[in-house]
């Protein structure tokens, strides 16, 4: 039997891909081995996936929302979690090594982790790019002036996994892009939400949206009667953006308000913390971890972040969304439900403490 490890860092939404590419490999009778935060233990181990603890036990998603929440400029929070992130990776290096030995096969995730140290191991690699902006274009006729640009960028882009390259004695990469797989680098996507650049190589591979149906999930008495009782509701599920506690209550408080004032119902993912003190209306409800196969078919329409896993959800489960990204990769997804009419023109994050009436039958009116 092929042994597999694939590593990956971050929230729910930087995990749950690889749990479906798990599944589907065991399915096909692989030996699967998922490190991650040891956070994530139970969501892994209840998908009968074996689980390694990497990196440090913390609430990741409180983390999240702590850098996220210290900035609303989207390009500075993308910064400044990609370097959160990368010490992590950094410090994990000696515990993904120790995983990788043995394995036949390491399936690299869109943070790069693992690339090196199967390198050192001599272990090959197949990707995994959620961000298309992270794909070279490699085809592309090059100016002097793009190809100088490029290699002023590349060397910026390249100097974290330099510094885990230097553990091991490696030469320095001169751009990001020479980590990821000759071989294979799959890109959970549909071609009916991104157009196949034809700047890139042949390995690049739009697979299609990963996803699983869950079609034996049956939800708690009390979420039930709610779904039960009334019209389809909204759904509002803003990810990490629902743990930042000082804007917390203020925020919620502007979404209650606008969906009563509508006569919307509403389920609310998220905001725990807040709504252990707050009284929703009765025609609203909070819920917590629900799978989205079975949540997002019973709502009207999300209001979302746009992580990776709440846009594709929203493609695969054909329901319109309310984009409100907060970080530079959620912008980018929301920008393809934009393109392809599926979601209304993204509200910029800052916004949202200002969110009114208004600013929601405006963007309702174009779902």
């Amino acid at each position: 039997m092929n042994k597999i490890a694939m590593f990956t860092m971050g929230t729910r939404g930087d995990i749950q891909p690889y749990i479906f590419l798990s599944e589907e490999l065991i399915r096909n009778g692989y030996d699967v081995t998922l490190g991650s935060h040891s956070c994530w233990r139970k969501l892994v181990e209840d998908s009968n996936i074996h689980f390694e603890p990497i990196g440090p036990d913390i609430d990741i998603e409180q983390e999240a929302a702590i850098i996220r929440g210290k900035t609303s400029n989207p390009v500075l929070s993308m910064l400044r979690m990609m370097n959160f992130v990368f010490k992590m990776i950094h410090n994990s290096t000696n515990e993904i090594y120790n995983v990788c030995k043995g394995k036949d096969l390491i399936v690299v995730s869109h943070s790069q982790m693992g690339a090196t140290e199967a390198q050192v191991l001599g272990i090959p690699t197949v990707n995994v790019t959620l961000q298309k902006e992270m794909i070279a274009e490699k085809l592309k006729p090059q100016t002097f002036w793009n190809k100088l640009i490029g290699r002023i960028i590349g060397k910026q882009t390249a100097k974290p996994y330099n510094k885990i390259r230097r553990v091991y004695g490696l030469k320095p990469l001169q751009s990001s892009d020479e980590i990821i797989s000759r071989k294979l680098n799959l890109i959970p996507i549909s071609k009916y939400v991104l157009e196949r650049n034809p700047y890139w190589e042949a390995h690049h591979v739009l697979t299609g949206y990963w996803y699983d149906d869950e079609k034996e999930y049956i939800p708690d008495e009390k979420l039930a009667a709610f779904l039960a009782g009334g019209e389809k509701p909204i759904l509002l599920s803003l990810g990490a953006m629902s743990f930042e506690a000082e804007s917390n209550k203020e925020k919620l408080d502007m979404f209650v308000s606008a969906f009563d004032e509508l006569g919307y119902r509403a389920i609310i993912q998220g905001f725990q913390k807040t709504l252990q003190a707050y009284e929703l209306p009765q025609t609203m409800i909070s819920c917590g971890s629900v799978p989205h196969s079975f949540l997002f078919r019973q709502c009207l329409f999300v209001i979302h972040h746009c992580g990776f896993g709440t846009s594709a959800a929203s493609i695969i489960y054909g329901i319109p969304s309310i984009p409100v990204p907060h970080i530079l990769d959620q912008m980018g997804f929301a920008r393809q439900l934009y393109d392809i009419n599926v979601a209304t023109k993204p509200l910029k994050s800052r916004f949202v403490l200002q969110f009114n009436t208004r600013s929601i039958i405006g963007n309702e009116k174009h779902l």
